[in-house]
């Protein structure tokens, strides 16, 4: 009888098909803002195109707001509030219904263009991106902040707001330097620089459709994709060994030392074509002898390709010379360009 049993368990352990094994769940991004985020925040809806025409497609963007028109159907949730005020969400505490409603793993933070507006000091505007931190934490744990040191702008009636964008935008590295940790990373994502309110906004605050939400779009991206694909974030500056200062791109697309923040314009990743990519389509390039070297469209010349040496030296495929920060220059702003190789310190680099 025992004998019987166990072989009808055996054939119906057969019979039985097996559970498919369960597939990852989708990491749940919740885009944080105001109306530059939200109404309607196409820029979003590039992100999410670009990701998936990446391959990152498990993804869910999160939120108690629907997605808005865009031109296609995408994947649109979001917490992008128009008028809010970062000191307001955190005075009110409106978080955290927002975050136990979605519970996202990572947010991308734009917000703070209000308060500025308002006239509310940048270190006021900081503690409440401390009281949501603390909340998104709360919430998660583990959450990973990607935060933006928002777009310029130029509202009628306001000659004030340019400048107190500046300042919000020179505390936000500190800020984020103070409080990240292992477990819940903060990266400071650069919306400000080469942003013009005159041809990329419509008013002087809003993104056009044109070239602004293609712009936030662009610098959204790398530092998203780089952590969805597990991509270390971190350590990808370039310092020059003289200087301390990091390899940095300026808002025309030539390179320059500047002091150390963070910021996506100063991570550079090395592809296996030897390519020093500044974003997912742009990348180091320099040629002449003296000639400021420029971030480009990446295009797999030989111009664009570096080695860097165990003596610490970065040099052109093209034309062997090195990376120089020119004039044996330290200060913010020194230009960099190709040099011939002479084994001194302005020309020595390691990465952080």
């Amino acid at each position: 009888m025992k004998a019987l049993f166990a072989v009808l368990l055996a054939l119906l352990a057969c019979l039985t098909p097996a559970l498919p094994a369960s597939a990852a769940a989708p990491v749940r991004i919740m885009a944080l803002g105001d109306s530059i985020t939200g109404s309607p925040g196409c820029w979003r809806a590039l992100l999410w195109q670009h990701l998936q025409s990446s391959g990152l497609t498990n993804t869910d963007f999160v939120g108690t707001l629907p997605a808005q028109g865009c031109g296609f159907t995408y994947d649109g949730e979001n917490e992008g509030h128009g008028g809010f005020l970062a000191t307001r969400i955190a005075d009110e505490n409106q978080l955290p219904g927002w975050l136990s409603a979605t519970l996202p793993d990572v947010v991308l933070m734009h917000l703070g263009t209000n308060d500025v507006w308002n006239g509310i000091p940048a270190a006021t505007i900081l503690n409440a991106y401390t009281k949501l931190l603390g909340q998104m934490r709360a919430s998660n744990p583990g959450t990973k902040l990607l935060v933006a040191q928002i777009i310029p702008m130029n509202p009628s009636g306001c000659t004030a707001c340019a400048q107190r964008v500046v300042d919000l935008n020179n505390a936000i590295p500190g800020w984020a330097s103070a409080n990240t940790t292992a477990r819940s990373p903060i990266t400071v994502v650069d919306q400000w620089t080469g942003f013009s309110t005159a041809t990329d906004t419509y008013d002087g605050v809003h993104p056009n459709d044109s070239t602004g939400i293609r712009k936030m779009e662009s610098r959204w991206y790398p530092p998203l994709a780089a952590l969805l694909s597990g991509t270390p974030t971190t350590g990808t500056a370039l310092v020059g060994t003289q200087s301390g200062r990091c390899l940095d791109v300026t808002g025309s697309g030539t390179t320059q030392l500047w002091d150390c923040n963070g910021s996506t314009t100063q991570r550079w990743t090395t592809t296996s074509a030897r390519e020093l990519r500044t974003d997912s389509s742009t990348c180091l390039e320099g040629t002449t002898q003296g000639t400021t070297t420029l971030a480009r469209p990446c295009t797999g010349a030989t111009n664009q390709q570096w080695t860097l040496n165990t003596d610490g030296s970065l040099t052109n495929a093209q034309s062997g010379l090195c990376l120089d920060a020119m004039g044996q220059g330290t200060a913010n702003g020194t230009r960099t360009a190709p040099w011939p190789c002479n084994g001194q310190t302005n020309q020595k680099w390691t990465r952080r």
